[in-house]
């Protein structure tokens, strides 16, 4: 990208906003404006400026649009190099720093909201829960390609991140030596304890946590499950390098979820964050997360396709120590 044109896209404070906002997830068009407080057309016009920059890229999800830095993330380039000068710049401009951490502050309430609402849902549901996905595909041949893909290899000590009614630790159990079913939602928890009582608890643990802050020790899971979870994520990319920091090298992780779509009722029936996910943004996502794609399995067909990626851990994760979290998965 010239870097005239770059830094002449950068001479206007909402702008400058914008790369900070967007230097570490990728955010919905219309998070954007509503941490900004200007209409949408407006932002939009100033997106426009960053993505003819080449500093940002847009990609269309049904009727949203997510903006990122070019590249994804703080990842290379001149980008790269502007996200960490707008980083020092909060430091050396109190001013400006002051504004950063408020823009962030919003962003953390808007999303705050839209997690609180997941949780009301799932809390409604959770005595439906089997029924529900099963509106959306078959899920018996889901799952029979799911256990034949992991059970062909040693699943080890398995975490399975959002297991709601425990359907898939069920599935997996015969196959692994020890499993940690995970849930945020309580409600899904007591529904997993009743399903999974039969199996001793010297091989399964019950753990109420988030999948952005994983109650796990680091490189202590052999296998990482995704069961129609990864869709209610508001940063997908997030979650899968906090799956990537307890996924011990060699180790895999497994991805259920829908292929993209343009299904727009599930984000406010049933509180999907994403519709869905395309082969080539999957890959990106893993790789970035420190996971080699290994295969695909699309285990059939329907207005609402189902994947399943598998991916290997490529090498150890540099992450500072939590010591301060549980050892679930002892």
């Amino acid at each position: 990208m010239p870097t005239e044109t770059a830094f002449r896209a950068l001479g206007d404070l909402t702008r400058l906003r914008i790369m900070r906002l967007i230097a570490t997830m990728e955010l919905a068009v219309g998070e954007i404006a509503q941490v900004l407080g200007q209409s949408q057309p407006r932002v939009s016009r100033h997106i426009a400026i960053l993505t003819d920059a080449g500093l940002a890229e847009r990609r269309r999800e049904g009727s949203w649009m997510f903006l990122r830095t070019r590249g994804g993330g703080e990842a290379e380039g001149l980008s790269a190099q502007i996200a960490r000068m707008l980083t020092v710049a909060e430091t050396l401009d109190p001013a400006f720093g002051v504004i950063c951490e408020e823009d962030r502050r919003r962003l953390a309430a808007i999303r705050a909201i839209r997690e609180a609402q997941a949780q009301d849902y799932f809390a409604a549901h959770a005595e439906d829960w089997d029924e529900l996905r099963r509106m959306h595909c078959a899920d018996e041949a889901v799952e029979q390609a799911l256990v034949g893909a992991l059970a062909a290899a040693p699943i080890g000590r398995m975490l399975d991140i959002g297991t709601g009614t425990g359907r898939m630790a069920e599935l997996l159990a015969p196959h692994a030596e020890h499993i940690v079913a995970l849930d945020k939602s309580p409600a899904m928890l007591r529904l997993a304890r009743a399903r999974l009582q039969h199996i001793g608890s010297s091989r399964i643990a019950m753990v109420q946590g988030d999948f952005i802050d994983l109650p796990v020790p680091a490189q202590s899971v052999d296998t990482v499950v995704f069961h129609q979870v990864l869709h209610f994520a508001q940063d997908p990319a997030a979650v899968l390098r906090e799956a990537a920091r307890v996924t011990r090298p060699g180790g895999r992780i497994a991805i259920v979820d829908f292929a993209a779509h343009g299904r727009e009722e599930l984000r406010e029936r049933h509180a999907h964050a994403r519709l869905g996910f395309e082969d080539r943004q999957m890959e990106r996502l893993l790789k970035q997360a420190g996971f080699s794609p290994a295969d695909t399995i699309t285990p059939g067909e329907g207005e609402l396709v189902v994947r399943i990626w598998i991916a290997v851990r490529r090498q150890a994760v540099r992450a500072a120590s939590r010591s301060t979290r549980a050892s679930a998965a002892a």
